[in-house]
């Protein structure tokens, strides 16, 4: 079935209305870690990060990074760059920036007065 969102985003295949809620729960799970949102804030600041430079800076096992790591690539939340032996990971600075700073103002207006026990 088509309706105005999925007209909009998924245009040249049929997508069915399962599939793209199931895209939407696999989108918004994947920010609701909160060390996931971690990395991505990080390399929102700091730009190309490799695994070893990440876990420092976050203070992670590298097995646990490296599971965040792939679901955000899987997500196309990050990008990664081999460069020799290593490789960098980057925020995907054409859709996630800019959600991520649509996030940051929707929050800084709406959302954080519930945790400091405000009333709105």
């Amino acid at each position: 079935m088509k309706n105005q969102y999925t007209s909009k985003c998924c245009s040249k295949t049929e997508i069915k209305d399962s599939e793209f809620y199931g895209a939407y729960k696999i989108f918004f799970g994947t920010l609701c870690s909160e060390s996931r949102l971690k990395i991505i804030n990080l390399l929102r600041t700091n730009g190309k990060m490799n695994v070893s430079e990440l876990a420092k800076k976050l203070q992670m096992n590298q097995t646990a990074l490296s599971h965040d790591l792939n679901r955000l690539k899987k997500c196309g939340f990050v990008q990664v760059e081999i460069k020799g032996k290593y490789r960098y990971y980057k925020l995907n600075e054409k859709t996630i920036r800019p959600i991520m700073d649509l996030i940051d103002g929707h929050m800084s207006n709406y959302c954080i007065h519930i945790l400091r026990g405000e009333i709105k």
